[in-house]
């Protein structure tokens, strides 16, 4: 009867029980809370989200775009910064290379954070440099990394890009045309050229799969001035309008729980 008896552990802390299929929920739970209180430590209540592909690189044939995404972030960033009150309008990305790093690297170049939302990926993404180390968060699950791109965001800039990109446009253009989101948010899709050879929007139209007007839910824009000039004029600069409600619902839709 001398047998040891193997101490209990708090099911919070069984990290069998929290990695199991059954601690699914909590995981899941998890990627909501943690970077919630984050963002309400550095004071992020409002981001413009960079997507674009995480292939372009500086010195490649697609290099320009990474060049001007740097550019556009630089511009917002800097402008951001004179505005009253703490981190308004971050860049926030999805914490990878490419068109990512170069978001978040331009907010580097003018002293600003920046948000990277990384997800564990086959292929191993990695953060990259330029993110504030505060703001840089590792994902699981795609649907909540999804919820907080577009719970903090004022405005969207879509860069060239694949597969993943293509997802997160189309699925911020579905939110926005069944007003799902909270507040109607500028889309623009960068590089006119890339775009119209890529999504013939206007053939949707044309087949009576979507309203004409719902071409007004985005725009084409070219260089990084034409996109800065395009945020400046959509993005609310208002003390109370442009602050998120944290205590409000838990997704993009109001009154989601």
């Amino acid at each position: 009867m001398n047998e040891r008896v193997r101490p209990s552990v708090l099911a919070y802390r069984d990290r069998a029980f929290i990695d199991s299929d059954d601690g699914r929920s909590l995981r899941i739970l998890a990627e909501y809370l943690a970077p919630l209180q984050r963002f309400r430590e550095q004071g992020v209540h409002n981001t413009v989200v960079f997507f674009g592909s995480a292939r372009l690189q500086e010195d490649g044939p697609l290099g320009r775009y990474y060049r001007e995404a740097r550019e556009l972030a630089r511009l917002l960033t800097d402008w951001a910064c004179t505005l009253p009150g703490p981190s308004r309008f971050v860049v926030c990305t999805g914490g990878g290379g490419g068109i990512m790093e170069a978001a978040n690297r331009g907010a580097a170049d003018a002293n600003g954070i920046s948000v990277g939302l990384n997800i564990g990926l086959p292929h191993e993404q990695r953060p990259n440099d330029y993110v504030t180390p505060e703001l840089s968060f590792e994902f699981r699950y795609f649907f909540m990394r999804k919820l907080w791109f577009s719970h903090l965001a004022r405005a969207l800039v879509v860069f060239p890009g694949g597969f993943g990109t293509l997802d997160e446009l189309v699925d911020m253009l579905t939110l926005t045309q069944t007003g799902k989101l909270v507040r109607r948010i500028p889309i623009l899709l960068y590089g006119s050229d890339y775009w119209r050879e890529i999504i013939n929007f206007e053939a949707l139209v044309r087949h009576g799969m979507i309203d004409a007007e719902d071409l007004t839910l985005f725009e084409r824009v070219d260089t990084p001035q034409q996109a800065f000039c395009r945020l400046q004029a959509s993005l609310p600069t208002g003390l109370d309008e442009d602050r998120v409600d944290f205590a409000r619902s838990c997704g993009p839709e109001e009154g989601a729980g």
